[in-house]
Formats: structure tokens, sequence, C-alpha cells
């Protein structure tokens, strides 16, 4: 698999994707090479992992980088933090809610909140990945334009930052994070189908054409959805130059993965740990079996994201105004967990509403459904015990 970075000047990076299963007392590691490679406006041909050295990464320029603001929230790191939504049954954001309103527990025990602020408007780290194998081939330029205008909107100079992934079997680094729209503007420009060798279109290959290599071949003509999330939580937004921000994955793509060495279930892990949330916005090509909604769904839900299922262009710039919302009009809740076990077990939250008036607007609330505590050397676990199916 293969990532290059187009916006920063030549360098290769491998990106290593360790998985690690703990069972009956041995440790089974399989490792996923991950590859950037340069190109200021032209993909290079791939190569193996083993091919490639893996040189230190130059730092991000300044400029890149959005500033730290006076109004970024700052809260103990002995404290669990989440951030939850709400919403009344016409999809209204409501932004009224008190401390006093609800109540959170964590595995099923009543928990003690020390903070809780509404509209909490941190900065963001946002990672915008496009799906560009063949199914999307006719959904691409609305998904760009789209991404254009979100990116357009939301982001602040100085503040927020982004970086543009695109992905088939392999996962290319288009632009890492930046605070500059111009340049997240152009690398989405830059970011287009290419077919595998025998493509006539309309999802169409045929034999008679030699590839260019094997591995290129199945690259191209394939999808590794689980492995570009895998990737850009662990290398993107796990290392993100700006500290408590929001981190965000905006996933467009059908959900039907072909080939990712990882699975959706550690992908979900990889970005739980990174404390980010996916939004998963499903298109397909109805000739081509559409879209996986389950699979989406799931991804989403586990993060405390949200899936959206478009339509058609309309639709699909709506789905994009409500994840702007969605970030900007959030509570955050605060609390230190009445388990002090440094286990590295996967705590479930929960969030209720108690207040009886308040209850009566059905509410809905938006939050990720648990975290994975640290273990005693302040790390997080490979894969806890306890981690939900």
């Amino acid at each position: 698999m293969k990532m290059l970075n187009k916006g920063l000047g030549k360098f290769s990076l491998m990106l290593a994707v360790t998985v690690a299963v703990l069972a009956a007392a041995m440790i089974t590691n399989r490792s996923l090479a991950q590859t950037l490679n340069a190109g200021d406006h032209q993909k290079s041909r791939s190569r193996r992992a083993s091919e490639v050295p893996s040189p230190t990464p130059p730092a991000n320029p300044k400029e890149d980088l959005p500033q730290e603001s006076e109004d970024v929230v700052r809260v103990e790191t002995n404290l669990t933090n989440i951030f939850f939504t709400a919403a009344d049954s016409n999809k209204r954001f409501v932004n009224t809610l008190t401390k006093e309103d609800i109540r959170i527990l964590e595995d099923g025990q009543p928990q003690e909140i020390f903070t809780f602020q509404k509209n909490v408007d941190l900065p963001l780290s946002i990672g915008i990945l496009i799906d560009t194998s063949r199914s999307e081939e006719r959904t691409l330029p609305d998904e760009k334009a789209a991404a254009r205008s979100f990116l357009e909107a939301v982001m602040r100079p100085d503040k927020d930052e982004a970086a543009v992934v695109s992905f088939t079997g392999d996962v290319t680094l288009e632009q890492g994070f930046t605070g500059n729209v111009d340049r997240l503007r152009k690398a989405i420009d830059r970011v287009e189908f290419v077919p595998p060798s025998g493509y006539i279109g309309g999802g169409v290959v045929v034999g008679g054409t030699p590839p260019i290599s094997d591995t290129n071949q199945i690259l191209a003509g394939s999808t590794a959805i689980w492995d570009a999330v895998w990737a850009t939580s662990n290398e993107l937004l796990s290392d993100s130059a700006a500290e408590n921000t929001r981190r965000t994955i905006i996933l467009l793509t059908d959900g039907y993965d072909t080939i990712s060495q990882v699975k959706m279930r550690d992908s979900i892990e990889r970005a739980q740990k990174a404390d980010a949330l996916i939004y998963a916005i499903g298109i397909g090509d109805t000739y081509q079996g559409g879209v996986d909604a389950g699979s989406l769904k799931k991804i989403a839900e586990q993060t405390g994201g949200r899936a959206y299922f478009p339509h058609n262009e309309r639709e699909l710039r709506s789905a994009f105004a409500q994840i702007q919302t969605d970030l900007r009009e959030q509570y955050l809740v605060a609390y230190s967990p009445a388990n002090k076990t440094r286990d590295g077990s996967y705590r479930r939250i929960q969030i209720e509403v108690i207040d009886p008036e308040v209850r009566k607007q059905n509410l809905k609330l938006n939050y990720r459904p648990g975290y994975f505590a640290k273990t005693v050397d302040g790390s997080l676990p490979t894969r806890p015990r306890t981690q939900p199916d």
C-alpha cells in the first residue's frame, strides 16, 4: 500500500500498520506496510514495501499548522472527555441542555461530572478520505465538488487543519495537514479515477491488455477502505500537530472493501484510540452494487459519528452541512472514572437525559459508545480483552 504526499516535496515514508492479536498467552503480530512516495503533480508507480527506505519525515512548514487558540478547552489528563450532540425529532440541534439534565454511566455505573460545556468550538483536524475505485467513477466529480465546498465553509484560518487522502487498493496522501484552503482545494482537484489496465468503462475490465505489473493491476482494481481508515487514524490524526482538537474522518465511499489487510474491527479500534469521529457518506454506483450501508453505519456509530446516504448532489451537500453543524454545536462532558484500574479494558459509555421535561422532547444523543482505558505505563493496548464486537 502506498501514500504519495504531493504538496510537501519529495520524500518517502513507510506507514506500518500493526495489528496485534492476544490469544492464549501468545502475541502474534502481523503488519501492513504503508508507503508514502513523492510527487508534485504525478503519482509514481507502486513499489513493494521492502524496496522502499523509511527516512524520518520532515516537519510540516509552520504556515501549514493551525495556531493555538485562546478558547481551547483545557481538561485534566486524568479525566475522560466525551463530546456529544443532541437533536430533536425533526433533526434540529438542541443547545439548551444543562449539567443537571443528564447523567453519564460507565459500564453501567453513574459517574460524577466535573466539566459540562455547551457549544464547544474546538479546532478541527479533518481527514477527507475519497474512494477513487472504479465503482466511484461516475460519482467522483460530485464528491470532489461537495468536499471542496465543505472545506471552504468549515475551515477557519489559523485554527483548523485538514488533510486529503484518496484510495483504491493503494492509499494516497494527496495533501498532509494544512490550514491553507487553497492547497486543500488543489489537492482535491488532483484526485482522479485511475482505471486498471483493460478497463473499458462502466466497471468492465477485459483481458488481452498486459498490465503494468500484477501488483499494480490488483491495486488499481480493488478497494482498501479499512486500510485507509487505519492509516489515517494511526499516521495522520494520532500525530496531528494541533493539540486539543476534534479529530474527524470524512469517509466518501460505497463501503465495499475488497482487499484491506486489516479488518473493519481493527480500523474502528484505531480510530477510537485516536479519538476520531468518522462521518461516512455512502455514495455508490447503482449499476455496481450500490452501497454497503451496514458497514458504513457500524464504523460511524462505533466512533461517535454518523452515516449519510445521499441520492443526489443536493442531498450530498446537505450531508456535509449537517456534519459541519455537528462539529460546531457540541457538548463536552468530562469525568474522572470511578474505575481507576489501568488495565486497557474497553469501557462502555451511556449518556441519559434524566430531566422529565427534557425527556418529553425525545432527544437523540450522538456520542462515541466507549473508550479504551490506558495501561499502567500510560499507553493504549493493542487489543483489549474486553473489546466490543
